[in-house]
């Protein structure tokens, strides 16, 4: 049986450096993702590089209904591997920003999300076999003042994803949550804030690289960089009011 990966946001950043790394070991990859001629071109490099099979999936997850259309346009493909990769960020105090791409950015970051793993984790399990990575971040693991409701979608993919996990022992579908530290992507970009911390950035194809294997391998948890393992180590220990504080300071 052939093997298809499905990931989403899949023209920058992780995304694009999952894909690439799904292609290097032979996947052949259906793609999601806003922009139809960026997907296009990235489809096209993957194809001629790689030899694999590329289908593109145009659609906005921040629109209502999104995942069951992508679900529907890949109805008669087999899909061995889900990545729930697109999510953007918003930076600035929360009673000043625009409502609009708050609540755009919890559809894509977590409704998204779960409406594809619903989706696409019945017939996994019918089949028995399956792996769905879903990326989250070390921003799961603390509240994040002037960054809030970017943290707390991620704080709502670490909890739903480690649950799901542990709900499907025993079925052949495994799920792993990848949570990246600050990665050099166009995250900083679009999300208006400065780059840097207080340790340096990881590539995007590093975390890929590392997340893959993880999924492979059946981790229900992979955090990339020894600093990101310690800082999360820390995060997840210390008083909420000091890393809250701390990631105000950083931002």
């Amino acid at each position: 049986m052939e093997n298809w990966a499905l990931i989403t946001g899949a023209t920058t950043g992780i995304g694009r450096e999952l894909a690439e790394v799904f292609a290097t070991n032979r996947f052949n990859l259906a793609l999601v993702a806003r922009n139809e001629e960026r997907l296009r071109v990235v489809s096209d490099e993957l194809r001629e590089v790689h030899k694999v099979e590329v289908k593109v999936v145009p659609q906005d997850l921040g629109l209502p209904g999104a995942a069951a259309q992508v679900f529907q346009k890949l109805n008669q493909t087999s899909i061995s591997v889900l990545v729930n990769n697109a999510g953007f960020g918003a930076y600035g105090p929360f009673a000043e920003s625009d409502l609009t791409v708050q609540t755009n950015m919890m559809q894509v970051n977590m409704i998204a999300l779960a409406e594809l793993t619903h989706l696409f984790v019945k017939p996994m399990i019918v089949r028995r076999a399956g792996r769905i990575l879903n990326v989250a971040s070390t921003a799961a693991f603390q509240p994040g003042p002037k960054v809030n409701v970017y943290y707390a979608t991620k704080a709502f993919v670490f909890s739903f994803s480690y649950a799901l996990a542990d709900e499907l022992r025993g079925t052949g579908v495994s799920l792993t949550v990848l949570c990246p530290g600050m990665t050099r992507t166009e995250f900083q970009k679009r999300a208006q804030v400065r780059e840097g911390g207080p340790w340096p950035m990881m590539s995007a194809q590093s975390v890929a690289e590392i997340g893959f294997r993880g999924l492979m391998n059946g981790k229900r948890v992979v955090i990339p960089g020894i600093m990101n393992r310690l800082g999360s180590f820390f995060a997840r220990r210390a008083p909420l009011r000091l890393t809250s504080a701390i990631v105000r300071r950083i931002h």
